[in-house]
C-alpha cells in the first residue's frame, strides 16, 4: 500500500474545545495538507466529467469529480466541492467525457488471442477437441504465452478492462505480463486430466498451483487463483483437491460449470446428477468460487448457487457463437446471484470488448424472453462492474468509485456520431460506446493510458511480437 505519511496533531487548545463542547476528538487533518492551506494535496484529480460511481445509491454526477491519492480513491463528488478541497499534482480534464468504474472481466483464457479466428463457426466439443487442443499442444510455450498475454493486456487496456479472471497455462508467465502492464487480474493455473503444455499429470497441475499461490500470494495487483477445467475434464479426488488447496490458502477457486448440454450428458453418465447438483453433492464449493457459463442449470440450481454464495460468470458472445445455450441471466438477477460478465477467450469471441458484452447480453435476453425490460442498461453495466467485483468477492475494494476504494476507473469519449445527443449516460455506455471510446485507464491509481496512448506497453513491439507468433501457429495448424 502507498504510505500517506504522518499526521500532524492538532494543537492543544482545539482538543480540549471539542471536549468541553461535548464532541468526539477531532480527526488530525491529512499529513500532505501544506501548511496554512485549507485544500489536501493528492496525486491525482480527474474533474469536470459524468461520474457514474455504481455505487449502492446509483449516483451520477453531471458534472463530477474524483480525487486519488496514491492506490485509492478519496473523494467523489461536485467539482465545486472536490476543486475546494482537494489539489490534484495530476489534473486530468474529463470535460465531455463520462468516469466510470474500471470493467471487470470474469473470465478469460488471455493468451488465446493467438487463436483469434483460427476456428470458427463449430461446436464447443468439436472446436476444443478437433483444433483448439490440438493447436494448443503444438504451439503454447513460455514465450507463446507471454507474447499473447501482452496482446490480450494492450487489448484491455484500450477497451477499458482493469481486472479480468484468467484461466491458462504457464499462469506466472501471464502475471509477469499482468505486473508489466500494471493491469489487475485474478490468474489460476489450469488443471485438467491430460498432459498439457506446462503439466503431463493432474497433480503436476496442483503442485505448479501451489507454487504459483505462494509466489503472487499478497501482490497488490495479482490474485492467485485455484482453476480445474471442468467436471467432466477431472475426477472427484481432483477436483476436491483443488478445493482444499483454495481453502487451505484462501484463494478463490474458477471453474466451467454447465456451459454445454454435453456436459449435462457427461455429468448423468457418470453420477447420474446435473453438474451443478454433482459438485455441490462432493461440497466442491470454496468461500470464493467462480463458476463460468452456468447455462444448463434447472431453478433448483440458481437457488443453490445463490445460497452457497457462487459467483457466476455470464458470457454472452462465446455462448453464442458456439451455440452453446442461453444461461438462465434474468432468473440470476432475480435470486440475487453474484453475477458478473465475461468475453471468454478471444478465440471464441473474438475479441476483449467488454462493451460489447454487455450489449449483447442486454439483447440477448430480452429477445429470448420476448420482453424488452429483461437486463436494463443498468443492469448490464452493473454485471461490468460492481456484480463482476462481487461474483470475485472483492466489492469491499473495487467495482464502484467510492472514498476508500482502489482507484480502477476508466474515462470513456462522447463526441462520436453515434454519441451525440446524450440523455442518459449508462444508456449510451451499454448501448452506443465501444472499446475503442476509452481514452483513459487508471488501475491501483497509476495511469495505464492517457489521452488514447498506453504508456506500460509498447505497443507496437507487441503487435509486431503476435503477429511473429501467429506465423509459427499457421505452420503448427493446418
Amino acid at each position: 500500500m502507498t504510505r500517506r505519511g504522518f499526521a500532524l496533531p492538532f494543537p492543544l487548545f482545539a482538543v480540549l474545545a471539542a471536549l468541553i463542547a461535548g464532541c468526539s476528538r477531532p480527526s488530525p487533518p491529512p499529513a500532505n495538507t501544506a501548511a496554512g492551506s485549507s485544500r489536501t494535496d493528492v496525486s491525482i484529480v480527474i474533474e469536470n466529467a459524468t461520474v457514474v460511481t455504481m455505487d449502492a445509491d446509483g449516483r451520477v454526477l453531471s458534472p463530477g469529480s474524483v480525487a486519488i491519492d496514491g492506490e485509492r480513491i478519496v473523494a467523489v463528488g461536485t467539482p465545486d466541492t472536490i476543486a475546494a478541497t482537494y489539489t490534484g499534482r495530476d489534473r486530468i480534464d474529463g470535460t465531455g467525457h463520462i468516469v466510470l468504474p474500471g470493467l471487470i472481466n470474469t473470465h478469460t483464457h488471455a493468451p488465446m488471442v493467438m487463436y483469434r479466428g483460427l476456428a470458427d463457426d463449430l461446436a464447443l466439443m468439436d472446436w476444443l477437441q478437433k483444433y483448439i487442443f490440438p493447436a494448443e499442444a503444438k504451439t503454447v510455450s513460455p514465450a507463446f504465452v507471454r507474447t499473447g498475454a501482452r496482446l490480450a493486456a494492450l487489448e484491455m487496456i484500450r477497451s477499458g478492462t482493469t481486472l479480468f479472471a484468467d484461466m491458462y497455462y504457464f499462469e506466472e508467465e501471464i502475471a509477469a505480463v499482468v505486473k508489466e502492464a500494471g493491469l489487475r487480474g485474478v490468474l489460476g493455473q489450469t488443471i485438467i486430466e491430460f498432459p498439457v503444455a506446462d503439466a503431463k499429470t493432474p497433480a503436476e497441475g496442483l503442485a505448479r498451483t501451489e507454487a504459483f499461490i505462494r509466489k503472487f500470494k499478497g501482490d497488490a495487483l495479482i490474485t492467485p487463483a485455484v482453476a480445474p477445467h471442468a467436471m467432466y475434464t477431472l475426477d472427484r479426488a481432483t477436483l476436491l483437491a483443488a478445493r482444499d488447496l483454495a481453502i487451505t490458502h484462501s484463494v478463490p477457486l474458477l471453474i466451467h460449470l454447465a456451459e454445454t448440454q454435453d456436459e449435462v450428458r457427461i455429468a448423468q453418465e457418470r453420477y447420474k446428477q446435473r453438474p451443478a447438483t454433482f459438485l455441490d453433492s462432493i461440497g466442491f464449493w470454496a468461500p470464493t468460487t467462480l463458476a463460468a457459463h452456468g447455462v444448463w442449470v434447472s431453478p433448483e440450481e440458481v437457488s443453490m448457487l445463490t445460497a452457497r454464495g457462487v459467483g457466476v460468470s455470464h458470457n454472452p458472445e462465446s455462448n453464442m457463437k458456439l451455440a452453446s445455450g442461453t444461461a438462465p441471466v434474468p432468473a440470476y438477477l432475480k435470486a440475487g446471484t453474484h453475477l458478473g460478465l465475461g468475453t471468454d477467450g478471444a478465440a471464441s469471441n473474438n475479441d476483449l470488448d467488454m462493451f460489447e458484452a454487455m450489449r449483447q447480453a442486454a439483447f440477448l435476453h430480452k429477445l429470448a424472453t420476448g420482453d424488452p425490460r429483461v437486463v436494463s442498461s443498468r443492469e448490464a453495466l452493473r454485471m461490468a462492474t460492481i456484480g463482476g467485483a462481487r461474483a470475485m468477492g472483492m466489492a469491499d475494494r473495487l467495482g464502484s468509485l467510492e472514498p476508500g476504494k482502489l482507484a480502477d476507473l476508466i474515462m470513456v469519449r462522447t463526441d462520436r456520431p453515434r454519441q451525440v445527443p446524450m440523455y442518459d449516460p449508462i444508456s449510451h455506455l451499454v448501448y452506443a460506446t465501444h472499446g475503442d471510446d476509452v481514452v483513459t485507464t487508471v488501475v491501483n491509481g497509476a495511469v495505464l493510458m492517457r489521452d488514447g496512448v498506453v504508456r506500460t506497453l509498447n505497443e507496437a513491439q507487441v503487435i509486431s511480437d503476435a503477429r511473429a507468433a501467429a506465423d509459427e501457429v499457421r505452420k503448427a495448424v493446418p
